[in-house]
This record gives structure tokens, sequence and C-alpha cells, in this order.
């Protein structure tokens, strides 16, 4: 185990919580598009390493809108199944682990300092 371990760890778990609040914005972004067929949302470990972007399996909206150019024969537009109150939560939460691994990168860089000053 390297002494920089710790930092190296937070460093990749910054870059995975930085690739959830992209896919979040994202989601957000289009929220309010027209589907014409794909979708959009993973994370594994040794420090932390992103595994993929997964579609989320929730059935897309059928919205009643006869005047846009997307919509079916009945007037229904598929929308996407992104609920904006619940990504808003996972942006919070994603911005709040990124926090954290931002104070375990700090905490560990003043450890090494110290640590340092101790040896001179």
């Amino acid at each position: 185990m390297s002494f920089f371990d710790a930092i190296s760890i937070a460093a990749s778990g910054l870059t995975a919580q930085r690739v959830r609040m992209d896919v979040t914005s994202e989601n957000l972004a289009n929220a309010d598009t027209p589907i014409s067929g794909a979708g959009i949302s993973g994370d594994a470990a040794g420090g932390v390493q992103v595994g993929g972007i997964v579609n989320d399996p929730t059935p897309n909206q059928l919205v009643y809108d006869p005047g846009n150019p997307a919509a079916n024969g009945q007037g229904y537009v598929r929308m996407p199944n992104v609920n904006p109150v619940n990504e808003m939560v996972d942006m919070i939460d994603e911005s709040r682990s990124y926090e954290s691994d931002i104070t375990a990168m700090n905490t560990a860089k003043t450890m090494y300092e110290k640590t340092l000053d101790l040896l001179k």
C-alpha cells in the first residue's frame, strides 16, 4: 500500500462523482425533449471506477400533445422517464459526495505535510 493511496482513492471518487453529475445534468437538460429511440445512467470499485452508464428501465411517459411534430397518430409524444425532482435529489447527493472526496483528499494532504514537518 502506497503512502499516497488515500489521495489516489479520493481522486477516483471525484472522477466518478463528476461523471454522475454530468449524467444527471444531461438528464435534466433533456427532460422535456421527445424521445426518438435512445435513453441514458454506474460505478465499480478499487478506488472507484465508473463501470458504465446504463439505461433506466422505467418506461417512458406518453404525453398528449397533438401539435408536437413528434406526436404519434393518436397525438401522444414519448417523453423521457426523467423525474426532475429525483434528478435534483441525485444532484445534491452527488455534490455532497464530491465535497466529501475533496475533504478526504485535503485531510490526506495535511497529514502528509505534517509528517514531512516532523521529519525536518
